[in-house]
C-alpha cells in the first residue's frame, strides 16, 4: 500500500481483526467483504494475539485492534514504542482517554465505535490507511533530511580540501563537487564522504582515477 496518492479502492487487502467480541464487529466483517477486503481473526491466547507483527505485509494488511483489550499486541507501549508496519484502526468501546491513548500509542490513525455500523467502515478505512501512508512519507522525508544534515560536514570538509588542493574558491569547489556527484549518480553528501575516504591516503591514490582536483586544474 505504499503509494504517494490517496487510496480509495481497498480490494485485495486483508483485515486482521484483533478482538474477543465477534458480535460487536459483525458489520465490520460483512462491509469489508463488500469492499473486497478479506477478514481474519487471530487467536487470542492468555491475553495476547497469536500474531507475528514482523510477518505482516505493508502492501496488503490492515490491523484492527480492540481498544478494550489491554496489552493484546506484543509491542512496547508508549510514544517510543515499536509500531506495526501496517495501518492500525482502533475499535473503541469505552471512550476513556486512557483507552484512546493506548490505541494511539499502538499507531492507530483512525477509529471505529463498537458495535460497528457498516456505514462508518469505509470512512474509517479511508482515513486509517491514508493517514498511515502520509505519516510514513513524512517520516521518510525527516530521515532523509537528518541524513543530509549529518552529511553536510563531509561537504564542508571536501570543499575546504578541494580549495587547498586545486587553488580554487569555495563556489568553484562546490560546483565541481556537485557536478561530480551528479556524474557518479550519488547525492552530494554521499559523494563528498566517499571523496574524502578515497583521499585519506593520498600518496597511494594520487595516480588512480580522474580526481576533482585534476578536473579543476584542467578547467
Amino acid at each position: 500500500m505504499t503509494v504517494s496518492r490517496l487510496l480509495q479502492n481497498f480490494k485485495g487487502a486483508r483485515a486482521l481483526v484483533v478482538t474477543t467480541n465477534r458480535a460487536a464487529v459483525e458489520a465490520l466483517e460483512s462491509t469489508l467483504a463488500k469492499l473486497g477486503v478479506v477478514s481474519e481473526f487471530p487467536e487470542i491466547r492468555d491475553g495476547r494475539a497469536q500474531l507475528d507483527l514482523a510477518q505482516l505485509d505493508p502492501e496488503r494488511d490492515i490491523l484492527f485492534v480492540d481498544g478494550d483489550l489491554e496489552g493484546v499486541l506484543d509491542l512496547e507501549s508508549g510514544p517510543g514504542g515499536r509500531l506495526p508496519a501496517v495501518p492500525v484502526i482502533g475499535l473503541v468501546g469505552v471512550e476513556a482517554p486512557s483507552r484512546l491513548k493506548s490505541l494511539i500509542h499502538l499507531g492507530a490513525t483512525s477509529f471505529l465505535r463498537k458495535p460497528v455500523h457498516g456505514a462508518a467502515v469505509y470512512m474509517a478505512l479511508f482515513l486509517g490507511v491514508n493517514q498511515f501512508q502520509l505519516r510514513g512519507g513524512l517520516r521518510a522525508r525527516i530521515e532523509d533530511m537528518e541524513r543530509r544534515r549529518h552529511g553536510r560536514r563531509f561537504v564542508i570538509k571536501a570543499i575546504v580540501r578541494l580549495m587547498s588542493q586545486a587553488g580554487i574558491d569555495d563556489d568553484a569547489a562546490y560546483d565541481l563537487l556537485r557536478r561530480e556527484s551528479m556524474r557518479s549518480r550519488m547525492s552530494l553528501e554521499d559523494y563528498c564522504e566517499e571523496y574524502l575516504r578515497r583521499r585519506a591516503n593520498e600518496p597511494t591514490r594520487l595516480a588512480q582515477g580522474d580526481m576533482p582536483e585534476r578536473r579543476a586544474n584542467r578547467d
